[in-house]
């Protein structure tokens, strides 16, 4: 699909928006530790849970929607199954749903052995040179010197944002869990990629939905552990933020996040997503009252700027010599001088 087109620029608005929307995660969360005794792999549990209670809701209303809308005689007149979009095998979308549960899972498992601050430069750092390797050597993508200039600026702000507003103490054991959810996180993003460059990702709504399914499965018998029921003196402020965990940063999040990565480069989406501590910062300063430091200033700038400027590339599509597009290699990616790729099936 081509970058200048109307449906490249809506995939990018989708991930700004998920980016931002995963940010509120982390003052939800917050609050909900200040309200109950919920551990973190419970919170994730019920995270699941409750997304998954909500988009089986919204197919359930799409599906009524859509039988009403199409009338029975009109039904001949439907494609047949030869012409239709391919369907995502139930294999591959078990699989993305065992890697968004290992990026979940490993992810609270870093912050618990090594500190919230190593925990999330380490997770977050790593998944975007993961993504941006992965996507050279399996699709043949390449960043281009603007791109890894982009990278390098948006992994410095990364730093700054994190370690400058908090120390942590680097337990190897911790750093390893990071990289771990680092790897769930590329592998995620990876998948949806190659699943959009052939016009197979599927619907989004469906993807999200196999996926925080499975992670429903996989965290319940980790929660049971941890203890699975919350005690909380206001209930309806816990439900309340429960509620909005499963909805805006699970449900509609994951769907915009993989709608998007379907059609932009997996660099560029890995790069685009830093965005999250961003918003979880400005909410952390605006809502929660935390203090503005000068680190958590410069770290918002250069992140910001290196988001930006890989928009603003995406957006104008690689130009020619740039290496900012696909490049002939043994790998399924297209090679120049071949058809533009399929425009992607997630609407």
């Amino acid at each position: 699909m081509s970058n200048h087109s109307p449906a490249a620029g809506r995939s990018l608005l989708y991930l700004v928006v998920a980016g931002v929307a995963w940010g509120t995660a982390g003052a939800a969360a917050s609050l909900l530790f200040l309200a109950s005794d919920l551990g973190p792999v419970a919170l994730s549990f019920w995270r699941c849970a409750g997304g998954l209670v909500v988009l089986l809701g919204v197919l359930a209303v799409r599906r009524a929607v859509r039988a009403r809308r199409a009338p029975r005689a009109s039904r001949a007149a439907r494609p047949s199954p030869a012409v239709r979009a391919p369907r995502v095998p139930v294999v591959s979308l078990i699989g993305t749903g065992l890697m968004f549960t290992l990026f979940q899972a490993a992810y609270f498992a870093a912050v618990r052995d090594t500190g919230l601050a190593v925990g999330t430069v380490v997770t977050l750092g790593a998944g975007p040179v993961l993504i941006a390797l992965g996507g050279r050597y399996w699709m043949g993508e390449r960043l281009g010197r603007g791109g890894t200039a982009a990278v390098v600026g948006a992994l410095t702000g990364l730093a700054v944002l994190v370690l400058g507003s908090g120390g942590g103490e680097v337990r190897p054991l911790g750093v390893g869990w990071a990289v771990l959810s680092a790897a769930g996180y590329a592998g995620m993003t990876l998948r949806a990629r190659w699943l959009g460059r052939r016009g197979a990702s599927g619907d989004p709504l469906v993807t999200t939905t196999w996926s925080v399914a499975v992670g429903t499965v996989c965290l319940l018998p980790l929660a049971l552990v941890e203890g699975l029921l919350p005690h909380a003196a206001d209930w309806g402020r816990v439900c309340w933020l429960l509620v909005y965990v499963a909805t805006v940063p699970t449900a509609l999040a994951y769907a915009l996040y993989f709608t998007g990565a379907a059609s932009v480069r997996a660099a560029t989406v890995s790069v685009i997503m830093l965005i999250e501590p961003v918003s979880a910062a400005a909410i952390a300063v605006g809502v929660l009252g935390e203090r503005l430091t000068g680190a958590v200033v410069l770290g918002t700038v250069l992140l910001l700027s290196a988001v930006g400027a890989l928009i603003a590339a995406e957006a104008r599509g690689p130009r020619a010599g740039s290496g900012g597009g696909p490049v002939a290699r043994g790998g399924p990616g297209p090679v120049a001088g071949t058809a533009p790729e399929p425009q992607s099936a997630a609407r």
